[in-house]
């Protein structure tokens, strides 16, 4: 097969897991990685599944590795963070089939709360990475890794980025190639992690990483493009492609193979050029170690640690050139806000006016922190919301606690949050944790979990009941409410965050945005008994604006239905008509 086609770099992963014969894949949805999966699943060859967090689905790839396949886990950059724990000792124990862990990073923090560079998570786990610069080098080195995967006894990353993910470009496909499943034999010394074992296993993971340093110089996904030789840079990933658009002209070592570095190639093309500039992005990683070995360079002095970076940062920093940027129309600023009809924004509505705080988790209701509701006070991490309530109430005590709430959706709940309640129930907190089940997992783009009743692939399958779920920890106050019943929802957080034991407040209703949805009516004002009060606007709707004279009026192309704004006039100025 010698098919041409435009992929974009995720697209382009799946397909260099696909050719490369991997028969299981697990994720859990994370921005940049999303896209990985959801093509994955395209391929019947690959069984594919959403796990419930990131660490489950390193742990299922292990133990497909194990076993003697080719197996993978994709993830964002945090999500590494969720998956550290195995990461971490696979490193000693090695594979049997190839293991691959997709990791995407996000610098410019375009979906994410911090900026790490997961380069810097494998230099303790002593796991090599290789990145690829373009959608057709994430074909290929991923095939690649699974290659080095096996060859040198070892669990491979595949580091992308945003940039990448998320580019396209034209990739040659190639038929799948599936080899032979490597026998599984029972082997303690290597798969049991005892301490005994684990010693001698970390004496063979400085070897591995010494002996793969050295065979660096031969690998083909690193190479050297000797051009002019009064600049040199050492890039890899989507900086090399700044690079190139920079200064076509320079010298360039072009690294795959990012950690552990090719000392001796580094050191053979650092002779040859007369400056040195080393253009990465995010942390110093390649630098530190470059400028250790008492080759002189030049990065971050000049360039910066945060956000992504480009053809212009080279061109000014570099070639001294004044790049002139055409000014951005001036355009009114558009802040993240929910969507129209969101049950979140209708959840908020009532904890705003109850003065109520929310230690809030990682997903679409993070929105509820900026104003209109005003309403989350913390963000952490997925799963955080709950152990940050019942942190503030052993600081504080239970009275503290009655003004405040820990929300966290439906996703995010199975994700970490199941275990923070479990710590909750099992250290007698008494605060109150709002479960906002919509059905999803929203903010990565609606992907199935396991209280939704479909796979990844899907299947119907028996869903997990979050009620039944909390119950079982041990949760005796468990209650279910519509998140657009306003009077009821009031009436039960009034009470349930008043009660001195533990409480959990399901409220439910879908993402607006699933498929399938139908909406049967529009809010439509009544234009003659709008007092103009303006409680309508107050949770934000953007389906809801106003005339100059102060009536409010609702887009009826936004609009879906959902009768906040209908509930909270005490005017009967609002009604619902038929879509």
């Amino acid at each position: 097969m010698s098919e041409k086609k435009i992929m974009l770099g995720n697209e382009a992963i799946a397909r260099g897991a696909y050719e490369a014969g991997v028969k299981v894949s697990a994720a859990y949805p994370g921005t940049p990685s999303t896209e990985i999966s959801e093509n994955i699943v395209k391929y019947d060859e690959i069984y594919a599944e959403w796990s419930p967090n990131e660490k489950v689905a390193m742990e299922v790839a292990i133990g497909a590795s194990i076993s003697g396949v080719r197996a993978m886990a994709s993830m964002k950059h945090v999500g590494v963070n969720v998956a550290s724990d195995p990461l971490y000792t696979i490193s000693y124990s090695g594979v049997n089939g190839g293991l691959v862990l997709v990791a995407a990073d996000d610098p410019g923090l375009y979906s994410s709360q911090n900026e790490q560079d997961t380069r810097c998570v494998a230099r303790a786990a002593q796991v090599p990475v290789i990145e690829p610069s373009d959608s057709q080098e994430a074909k290929d080195f991923m095939k690649y890794a699974f290659d080095l995967s096996e060859k040198y006894d070892t669990p491979v990353i595949l580091r992308t980025t945003t940039r990448l993910s998320h580019s396209q470009g034209p990739v040659t496909l190639e038929d799948r190639v599936e080899p032979v499943d490597a026998p599984y034999e029972r082997n303690i010394q290597k798969f049991v992690m005892m301490p005994g074992m684990a010693k001698q296993r970390h004496i063979y993971v400085e070897q591995r990483m010494k002996q793969m340093a050295e065979d660096g110089a031969d690998m083909p996904i690193n190479r050297v493009e000797m051009g002019d030789t009064k600049i040199g840079f050492i890039a890899s990933g989507i900086a090399y492609q700044y690079v190139k658009e920079a200064c076509p002209e320079a010298s360039v070592l072009k690294l795959g193979l990012v950690h552990p570095l090719p000392r001796k190639m580094i050191e053979e093309f650092a002779a040859k050029v007369d400056k040195l500039y080393i253009f990465e992005e995010l942390e110093p990683v390649f630098e530190e170690q470059i400028k250790s070995w008492g080759i002189a360079c030049v990065g971050k002095e000049i360039f910066t640690l945060q956000g992504e970076y480009s053809a212009n940062m080279i061109r000014e920093k570099v070639l001294g050139e004044k790049v002139e940027i055409a000014e951005a129309a001036q355009v009114p600023a558009r802040p993240p806000i929910l969507c129209p009809g969101c049950p979140h924004r209708s959840v908020y509505s009532v904890l705003n006016k109850l003065k109520i705080h929310a230690a809030g988790d990682i997903g679409c209701y993070t929105l509820g922190a900026v104003a209109p509701l005003n309403v989350v006070d913390t963000t952490v991490c997925m799963g955080a919301s709950i152990s940050t309530l019942h942190g503030m109430e052993k600081a504080k005590g239970k009275d503290y606690v009655k003004n405040w709430v820990a929300v966290i959706g439906d996703s995010t709940f199975l994700h970490t949050g199941v275990n923070s309640l479990m710590n909750m129930a099992y250290n007698q907190a008494t605060g109150t944790v709002m479960i906002l089940d919509n059905s999803t997992t929203g903010m990565t783009g609606h992907q199935d979990h396991a209280a939704t009743g479909k796979t990844l692939k899907g299947e119907v399958v028996p869903a997990i009941d979050i009620y039944e779920l909390c119950k079982t920890i041990g949760v005796k106050h468990v209650t279910v409410v519509n998140a657009f019943d306003l009077e009821t929802l009031e009436k039960v957080i009034k009470e349930e965050t008043q009660r001195e034991e533990l409480s959990v407040i399901i409220t439910q209703s879908p993402c607006v945005l699933l498929k399938g949805n139908v909406f049967l009516n529009k809010c439509r004002v009544i234009p003659e008994k709008c007092k103009k009060c303006g409680a309508c606007l107050r949770p934000g709707c953007p389906a809801l604006t106003k005339t100059a004279d102060g009536t409010t009026i609702i887009d009826e192309t936004m609009c879906n239905g959902c009768g906040l704004c209908m509930q909270l006039c005490k005017f009967g100025a609002i009604e619902k008509v038929e879509a």
